[in-house]
């Protein structure tokens, strides 16, 4: 049983913003995304990546449309130094990019960083310093005056030698670390001291990161923070105000997404969320959020599963299989229910602009998904799973009462195996009970002739291994067919409840898919066969010879 959490956990406090206008905005465009998952991400990881691992995966972020990537801490390794000077001697970094590194508030870790990016054409220089009490108190053991004095002199050191390595275009980022349980007035008198050593410009802005560094408080309470800092800061036309939320409320990318209503122009994040403790807020899940809404964000995950397996191997963490839009059961369904909803929504959105498929928040294929893996079968499944399977990987097309007929047979091998079955188990089920019936019945030939309204058939058919003859005559080649066989009395009180055909394939590889439906002295309800075949009356023949052959076993 939980201790009582009131003797041993402070709430988190509230921000006085009763004017806030964070709720009535909406996000009508993406935020400068920068990734994180070569540093934050890699140093929360079993073993961090080596150097070659490191570039295989900056060279992915690039190709993904990443133009501000953190890529190292190099004052905190050589292997983080080493991969800022390949980075930069060897030329992987592109024109459009800019490279991030950074720094705590110290000095010899600061000359370590400048050393690091000597010749490169663009960096981003961050500096951090945790402000909270809690760190003040028993991690440093310092005042507000001491801390806000270490920012300073750090800012200080960071501009003297930016501007004697004039050769590189610098940009200055300021994060107070902890700024999620700081007192925003002395989060405010850090950042504003700092941007006053660096004087931006709108030309050539600073950029202040708000990071959550512990998600301490429900997402509405940092976008308070976020806008009372958005109305405070000194200078705010020269600041690229930036937020790095942290997952260890499992509210992140809603706290990401009510910031950037509060102000922020900026994101810091990790691809699905890798990170420390619960991990960085989820640049993917976030920039698919804002595409489901119409917005673009200017990343491409046009071929989402196979970053995550890219992503895997880099960093040998696995992506979940319920992980929003790449998880690889995301846009599966299951559930009867579900897949019958999924089934009609699709066939309706044909011809229609705007997306709109019960249960999928986005088009599969937009993010590389393919529409056969929407819809899976187990033995939760029903029959519009089991249709939309058999249509969308074999185009056959079943009768509302076939599809309940073949669920339950469906169900029933469901239920004995315990496993999922694929669509090229339900297509084996489905042509032996439907289409490969020999027993006790079996066409081996047939032939036609018209005379006037009147169809005569002649029919060559195996019953227990026998060859027989039939004819009979009809008002067209399945009621004749229907009549020659009422010579065999296979059936007693044998009836002719409907039939159906639907086209399958297109051009020369068309061919008729034909149902009909029987129904019998003490058999409930119907029973079906089905012919597949390019010429119509031969896949008619065969369906009733199946449907006889079916109703026969019923």
């Amino acid at each position: 049983m939980l201790k009582d959490p009131s003797q041993k956990y402070r709430p988190a406090p509230t921000v006085d913003l009763p004017d806030r206008t964070w709720p009535q905005q909406r996000l009508t465009q993406a935020p400068v995304w920068m990734s994180t998952d070569l540093r934050d991400g890699n140093q929360a990881l079993f073993e961090p990546m080596d150097g070659a691992t490191k570039l295989r995966l900056f060279k992915t972020l690039v190709k993904l449309g990443f133009k501000e990537i953190e890529v190292a801490f190099p004052a905190a390794s050589q292997t983080d130094f080493d991969l800022v000077r390949t980075l930069i001697d060897d030329g992987h970094i592109p024109d459009d990019v800019t490279i991030e590194v950074i720094t705590q508030a110290r000095e010899d870790l600061i000359r370590r960083t400048f050393e690091a990016l000597r010749g490169a054409p663009r960096a981003i220089v961050h500096l951090y310093n945790a402000t909270a009490p809690a760190w003040r108190q028993w991690v440093f053991n310092m005042s507000q005056t001491e801390v806000r004095q270490l920012a300073v002199n750090s800012a200080r050191l960071i501009k003297q030698l930016a501007d004697e390595h004039p050769q590189t275009r610098w940009t200055l980022q300021y994060s107070p670390e902890t700024f999620s349980t700081t007192e925003l007035d002395f989060a405010l008198e850090v950042c504003n001291a700092v941007t006053e050593v660096w004087q931006p410009t709108p030309e050539n802005p600073a950029i202040i990161n708000l990071p959550a560094t512990v998600e301490a408080a429900t997402p509405n309470v940092y976008a308070d923070q976020i806008e009372w800092m958005h109305r405070h800061l000194a200078r705010r036309d020269a600041i690229v105000l930036s937020v790095h939320p942290h997952n260890d409320r499992g509210t992140a990318v809603a706290a990401a997404e009510l910031a950037l209503m509060a102000g922020a122009q900026r994101v810091e994040g990790c691809l699905f969320g890798n990170g420390e403790r619960t991990g960085n807020v989820d640049l993917v899940t976030l920039a698919l959020n804002l595409y489901s809404q119409g917005v673009s964000p200017g990343l491409d995950f046009s071929n989402l599963h196979a970053l995550a397996r890219e992503v895997e191997q880099c960093i040998s963490l696995p992506v979940h299989p319920r992980h929003p839009y790449a998880g690889d059961l995301v846009f599966t369904a299951f559930s009867g229910s579900h897949q019958d909803a999924i089934r009609k929504g699709m066939t309706a959105q044909a011809g229609q602009t705007l997306w709109a498929v019960p249960y999928l928040p986005i088009d599969p294929a937009d993010v590389g998904g393919n529409y056969e893996a929407v819809v899976r079968v187990n033995s939760q499944s029903g029959k519009g799973g089991i249709t939309y399977l058999l249509e969308s990987a074999y185009g056959l097309v079943l009768p509302r009462r076939a599809q309940i007929e073949f669920s339950g047979i469906v169900q029933r091998v469901a239920d004995d195996s315990g496993r999922e079955l694929t669509s090229g188990v339900l297509w084996d089920l489905f042509r032996a009970e439907y289409l490969e019936r020999t027993a006790p019945l079996e066409l081996v030939s047939h032939q036609l002739e018209e005379q006037g309204t009147v169809t005569h058939v002649s029919l060559a058919v195996k019953i227990h291994g026998q060859t027989r003859h039939l004819a009979g005559q009809g008002n067209g080649p399945l009621d004749a067919a229907w009549h020659a066989l009422q010579a065999l009395d296979l059936a007693p009180g044998m009836q002719l409840h409907g039939y159906e055909e639907h086209a399958t394939g297109q051009g020369s590889d068309a061919s008729a898919l034909a149902w009909v439906e029987l129904g019998g002295a003490g058999v409930a309800g119907g029973v079906h066969g089905a012919g597949w075949h390019p010429n119509l009356v031969t896949a008619s023949l065969q369906a009733l010879v199946q449907a006889v052959n079916r109703l026969n076993k019923a």
